[in-house]
């Protein structure tokens, strides 16, 4: 391919980091850094700085919390979407508002390429490129796990320390995770292993239920078309609406969820996450429905929760613009 400006999908971390730098010396090209904030409560001027020094000609930061809670979390509530009984998707409803601010970038920059960091094995990429392809057909795609040869954590450090990139030297943990501000996953490592309980001290959010209050705490949350605008008469923003539900779900033990679920491209993946606010919105719109909707209509709502799940988890329905369009009725 002949790439003269990409702009990656960049977290900051050891793989989006190497990808950049690969990007250079494989392409020759610019490399403009796109850094999503969706709430995972990152240092973002540091993850600028090290995308600077790391050889990026250009770092966008786009605060797309509201955005997201608004315009892809809400919908997918306002949809009781839900995958396989118990994923509440917070990574999938994620990916396709990442991707378009990607291409947001690259259109704005006249870039010729995007890149991820998703590996060839996860639904990632299938969410990331249904995006890209949906709003800039014509765009070029790199996915560099589908490409090199750098196969291996050591093989990523060792890459990194060749190239002076900064490797961070913190505990390691046997596990990878996700976060946003709808919820935190983790997966791979010591928890591919079913039979083994999740180390007490991964939890980030949700306390233990043993550790939780022994007094109940009532939420009033007031709903407007559909959408939650209040908690306890007290309006606020969507962002910060569900920031508050986390913390009152996190203190309480609410959220926590450990499955098996099978991947859109063939795998079995066991997946651990925590959707503390969440958990408490999925309960406060069905118990919604279950005052205002007709039998008949809420046994077809019902039956059309795992379909609406599966299309949210792989992103391949409707308008990706929005999220709304990612679950509209089928075509």
């Amino acid at each position: 391919m002949n790439i003269k400006k990409v702009v990656l999908a960049y977290s900051g971390g050891l793989d989006t980091s190497v990808i950049l730098r690969w990007l250079k010396e494989e392409y020759s090209c610019e490399v403009i850094a796109f850094c999503a904030d969706l709430g995972q409560g990152e240092d973002l001027q540091a993850v600028k700085r090290k995308a600077i020094q790391t050889g990026a000609s250009k770092v966008v930061i786009g605060d797309l919390r509201e955005e997201f809670v608004k315009d892809y979390v809400f919908p997918m509530l306002r949809a009781n979407a839900v995958y396989e009984g118990s994923y509440l998707l917070g990574t999938s409803i994620a990916r396709p508002l990442i991707a378009k601010g990607q291409i947001d970038v690259a259109v704005k920059e006249k870039a010729d390429a995007v890149a991820h960091g998703a590996t060839g094995k996860g639904n990632d990429q299938v969410r990331f490129e249904l995006t890209y392809y949906a709003l800039k057909p014509g765009i070029k795609v790199i996915a560099p796990w589908r490409l090199w040869n750098l196969n291996a954590r050591s093989t990523l450090i060792d890459y990194a320390r060749k190239h002076g990139i900064p490797v961070p030297v913190t505990k390691s943990k046997p596990y990878s995770t996700d976060r946003n501000l709808f919820h935190i996953s983790y997966e791979g490592g010591i928890l591919e292993d079913p039979w083994k309980e999740p180390p007490s001290d991964m939890f980030v959010w949700c306390r233990a239920v043993e550790k939780a209050p022994n007094r109940a705490e009532y939420v009033e949350i007031d709903y407007l078309r559909g959408n939650p605008v209040a908690i306890n008469g007290r309006k606020l923003s969507p962002a910060n609406l569900l920031a508050r539900l986390n913390e009152i779900g996190a203190k309480h033990g609410i959220g926590r969820v450990d499955l098996v679920e099978n991947r859109y491209v063939g795998m079995k993946s066991r997946g651990v996450y925590e959707t503390p606010g969440g958990t408490i919105l999925h309960a406060a719109h069905r118990g919604l429905e279950s005052i205002t909707m007709a039998e008949t209509i809420q046994g077809q709502r019902h039956g059309r929760r795992a379909e609406i799940g599966d299309f949210a988890l792989r992103s391949e329905r409707g308008d990706v613009r929005s999220g709304s369009g990612l679950l509209s009725s089928r075509r």
